[in-house]
């Protein structure tokens, strides 16, 4: 029974929708292509719980909402929440564009509390790059942002000469692109050992000869060597929501409980095709993941993804945002590389979003008729 402190909001949610049975998340019958087209629309619930466990003085925290959006491929939709916070509201860092839920606690409270929950519409998506279009271009001002340099993710210096050098002798957008995404797959590796995604430091990664990290390393690289070459793209950073159809255990969410299944994707803005999905370091965690595990480069499960990958993706992931240089509303410390995990901050400063001892979350994940 909620108290009277306690905050409802209702986000339209159609109370109606009925949940997919939990066979959702039984084993995927291998495929055996891995070749994701232009899918069927399927709807998707994640539900957020957060606890501070140790709160010191006033407690503010931040969770993550979808504000990315292509009518390709992802539709976001409502969210409503129940919390023991005196304030909580939706919140948008102007720079960077990322969507969150904004909760104060008022200063004593023993537990604060917070159950968020999203839903979003997605599906596969696929762009044959053989047939060139003509889709709409960007605006100046998107073109600038999707090229433009972020604290993490320089375009001058190391990160513009290895794009320079991968890139020479290319001609056109995806030719380069195509030359990039391949360096990624055949000279860096996913590093297990990395907490979290990674950091996405990406300078400090080709400084150190050691290619080796997680998706937010590994696609933010991508994403650095494409603007360097001068062409649009993007991280677009989310969670893995359910089991992959093609029967790939290493790209999908295969429990419910989707707490440490976040994931970041790549999109390059090519003239002739518009937004394109791209992910090179899922082709790199099959090869350390997937059964057996430490595929070769050339095995056949391998294989699959690093050509459907270049151009396609498969509709089992839940989008947050885009944003990069993230300033925390409210929080005067400094901004965050990417906002993928929910934050929040007390009066010893910002909680480690990955130490449970003191910061606890749960997060699931079920699909839902609508």
């Amino acid at each position: 029974m909620t108290t009277r402190r306690e905050l409802l909001k209702a986000g339209a949610l159609a109370s109606a929708a009925a949940f997919l049975p939990r066979a959702a998340f039984a084993d995927a019958a291998p495929s055996t292509v891995f070749a994701p087209g232009v899918g069927r629309w399927r709807s998707f619930q994640i539900v957020t719980t957060v606890e501070i466990l140790k709160p010191e003085g006033r407690v503010e925290a931040w969770l993550p909402v979808a504000s990315f959006s292509n009518p390709d491929w992802f539709k976001p939709g409502d969210n409503s929440w129940t919390t023991n916070a005196t304030s909580a509201k939706l919140v948008r860092d102007p720079r960077s564009g990322a969507d969150m839920l904004h909760l104060v606690f008022a200063e004593g409270e023993k537990a604060p509390r917070v159950e968020l929950t999203s839903r979003a519409t997605t599906r596969d998506w696929s762009v044959d790059l053989a047939a060139p279009g003509k889709p709409a271009p960007l605006s100046s001002d998107e073109r600038m942002r999707n090229i433009a340099a972020t604290d993490l993710i320089p375009t001058d210096g190391i990160v513009k000469a290895t794009s320079d050098k991968i890139t020479a002798g290319k001609a056109g957008e995806v030719e380069k692109v195509r030359a990039i995404f391949e360096w990624i797959v055949e000279t860096t590796y996913r590093n297990a050992a990395t907490r979290g995604c990674g950091i996405g430091d990406i300078a400090a990664l080709l400084k150190s000869g050691d290619l080796g990290g997680k998706c937010a390393d590994l696609n933010a690289l991508f994403v650095g060597l494409v603007r360097a070459a001068g062409i649009p793209a993007r991280d677009v950073y989310g969670l893995r929501v359910v089991p992959s159809r093609f029967g790939y255990k290493s790209l999908g969410a295969n429990s419910e409980i989707v707490t440490k299944a976040q994931h970041c994707r790549a999109e390059v803005f090519l003239s002739d095709f518009g937004w394109v999905p791209m992910d090179p370091a899922d082709v790199r965690k099959v090869m350390l993941e997937e059964p057996p595990g430490k595929l070769a480069i050339d095995d056949p499960k391998v294989a699959a993804a690093r050509k459907a990958l270049f151009g396609a993706w498969e509709g089992n992931w839940f989008a947050y945002n885009t944003a990069h240089d993230v300033a925390l509303p409210g929080f005067d410390g400094p901004r965050l590389g990417f906002l993928m995990y929910p934050q929040a901050v007390s009066a010893g400063g910002l909680l480690d979003c990955l130490d449970p001892d003191t910061f606890k979350y749960v997060i699931r994940a079920s699909e839902i008729a609508v």
